[in-house]
């Protein structure tokens, strides 16, 4: 089974997953090439799609609906959560310039104050 990102403008408009029984062989699974030629010229989908895991083992993160494909990192990186976070380059998730609290209470972002707050029960 694979899955496979549609990219407009380099940004995830929607995600399939092609099963190894749908396909012909050899199975567009074995390459990210014969997925893509699978997906435009058997199933009719024109555009840009690009290969995506839900193991991480490659283009770091499971690629979802808002993501952006970053081509410099090859790298599947989600929608900003708020202005102050920053780009971890290992990972190409968003982290808060703070660390959570490590104190076993919730808490939630306040952009304003940028630092966590206690979040209501």
């Amino acid at each position: 089974m694979a899955h496979f990102a549609h990219l407009e403008d380099g940004v995830v408009i929607s995600v399939i997953v092609i099963s190894n029984g749908d396909a012909p062989d050899p199975a567009p699974t074995n390459s990210e090439p014969l997925g893509q030629a699978f997906i435009v010229d058997i199933l009719g989908l024109p555009g840009v799609w690009m290969q995506t895991s839900y193991s991480k083992a490659f283009r770091k993160n499971y690629a979802g609906i808002g993501y952006t494909y970053d081509p410099d990192r090859d790298a599947f990186i989600p929608p900003k959560p708020f202005e102050s976070w920053v780009l971890d380059e290992d990972t190409c998730l968003w982290e808060p310039p703070i660390p959570y609290p490590d104190d076993g209470q919730m808490y939630r972002w306040d952009e304003t104050t940028v630092s966590w707050v206690p979040s209501a029960e």
